[in-house]
């Protein structure tokens, strides 16, 4: 695969429809320099709102990761994102890649996926301890942010063409309680039939010009047809 390809046509429906995402970057003014660093502080207790996720697995039932390797995202320059080795990064890729060519393009502040904290605030967040998991400019669409004021209608349009070609196998914030629309995580436990068959119908794509990410115009009224049938059984 080429590191990457700036040639290639998108679709930008999103933009076309007047709404576009805030920008994956966050201003900030360092603080006043002082003349020593003060002392370690002791081990951190979990913050206010947050628990020490303890379990050896994830929430989705993944072993919780010591380190994650980074993985380049195809067609966007510059972006890796630290994900579970094998058929859960192929499948969370596929994610982002679409989201890219049909959203926006993101950038490596955008993008944030295996952690070590454990402390989470929802159950969900403990997912991404197991590198099964990333967020989106989480900063643009936190965790309990009203639906409302989060992604566009077009957005989440592409969004959920993603979750039907995906088969049950990701889940979506937006669609959990509590609502975190920058969350996108594999929701079947390791070695589902599910997640091998999707994984073989992702690399059939990338095998042939013309289909899978970068060639998909989720506006399509089949598409959306489908789409809105596979929310309805979620």
């Amino acid at each position: 695969m080429s590191d990457t390809d700036t040639s290639r046509p998108t679709r930008r429906h999103v933009l076309t429809a007047g709404s576009v995402i805030a920008a994956g970057s966050v201003l900030w003014t360092p603080g006043t320099a002082v003349a020593a660093p003060p002392a370690a502080p002791p081990a951190a207790s979990p913050a206010a709102g947050t628990t020490a996720w303890t379990a050896r697995n994830s929430a989705n039932g993944w072993p919780v990761l010591d380190s994650a390797p980074a993985h380049r995202v195809e067609g966007a320059a510059r972006l890796t994102v630290r994900l579970a080795e094998g058929d859960a990064a192929t499948v969370l890729l596929y994610v982002l890649r679409r989201y890219c060519y049909e959203i926006d393009m993101l950038t490596p502040e955008d993008v944030t996926g295996h952690l070590t904290d454990r402390n989470v605030r929802a159950d969900l967040e403990s997912n991404q301890l197991s590198g099964t998991a990333l967020t989106v400019r989480q900063v643009a669409y936190p965790l309990g942010a009203p639906a409302g004021n989060g992604m566009s209608g077009p957005e989440v349009t592409v969004v959920e063409d993603i979750l039907a070609d995906c088969q049950g196998v990701v889940a979506w914030g937006g669609e959990t309680d509590p609502v975190k629309q920058s969350h996108f995580q594999i929701d079947v436990p390791p070695h589902d039939s599910r997640l091998k068959k999707l994984v073989a119908k992702i690399n059939g794509w990338e095998e042939h010009p013309g289909r899978g990410a970068g060639a998909i115009d989720a506006f399509q009224p089949a598409r959306v047809s489908r789409a809105r049938k596979a929310r309805a059984e979620r």
